[in-house]
């Protein structure tokens, strides 16, 4: 083998610390992303779980079509009579049903970057604090948008005609977004307080069956023991339920409408900051 020549040895030598620092140093410091930026950046993040894992939709694309067919046609004619006039109650309640059960999966993937490491990176990045967790809410928006359209499409397949037309639709499914939005927050500090995604879910669900089941999703509540009626006239689902019946059938007023934004406004100035206040203090 020939022998190597100084000028050969001189290239194959590492560069210099200071070579290094050369070649890398900039003339500026990066400007801090915005916290819009930053916000929007999670919430790509959020769709991308959705790109690469499409079984999440499962349960938003199967889950209405379910339960709009089964309380329909099993329970329609001894309820109400006839499925046709049955279906014109239930679809705007299994709307805010569907939506609201979506809304459990925000805790889960919290809580499953929690236990992947994945959250611990995330607090040490030079960002705005709270952008990894609104991000995320904004980016589940998507699965709650979905779960709308399904469920409207297949309403109106069965034979759901509501008198509000597109527009009492589009207004009852962003009202529907905002609240479940609110909502969420509740399940973001589940996801971030237990040690599990399952007990996540197993919890989330004990919330949402009282909320739901215990409204007026599905039945008249003049119908029910006076005791649950005083539940369900303080339950918020019970007046974000009305408000899109009310908005899809274009005989809104201000007073359930106001009664879901006010709640919602409510939820996230409540537990938003106690969310932060959890997500800081984690260790």
């Amino acid at each position: 083998m020939p022998d190597t020549t100084a000028a050969e040895s001189e290239s194959l030598a590492p560069p210099s610390e200071s070579a290094l620092r050369e070649a890398i140093a900039l003339d500026a410091r990066p400007a801090r992303p915005s916290p819009v930026s930053t916000t929007l950046t999670f919430a790509h993040r959020a769709l991308l779980k959705i790109k690469h894992v499409p079984e999440q939709l499962f349960d938003v694309t199967v889950t209405p079509i379910i339960f709009t067919l089964m309380f329909t046609y099993l329970f329609g004619g001894a309820i109400a009579g006839s499925t046709a006039e049955y279906l014109q109650y239930l679809l705007p309640g299994i709307l805010v049903q569907t939506v609201l059960f979506t809304t459990v999966y925000t805790g889960y993937t919290m809580n499953t970057d929690i236990t992947k490491g994945v959250f611990d990176r995330f607090r040490s990045l030079p960002i705005w604090r709270p952008a990894p967790i609104v991000g995320a809410l904004l980016g589940d928006t998507v699965r709650y948008t979905i779960a709308s359209v399904v469920t409207v499409a297949l309403g109106l397949v069965l034979g759901f005609r509501p008198d509000g037309g597109v527009l009492g639709v589009v207004l009852a499914v962003v009202l529907l977004l905002v609240f479940a939005f609110a909502l969420s927050w509740i399940f973001t500090i589940l996801g971030l307080v237990l040690r599990s995604p399952n007990a996540v879910m197993g919890v989330s669900m004990l919330v949402l069956m009282p909320l739901t089941f215990a409204s007026n999703i599905f039945v008249d509540p003049a119908t029910m023991p006076g005791v649950l009626q005083g539940w369900v006239d303080v339950n918020p689902v019970s007046h974000l339920t009305t408000a899109a019946r009310e908005l899809m059938a274009g005989t809104a007023g201000p007073g359930d409408v106001a009664w879901a934004l006010m709640a919602s406004v409510v939820l996230t100035a409540v537990l938003a900051p106690i969310t932060m206040r959890l997500y800081r203090d984690r260790t």
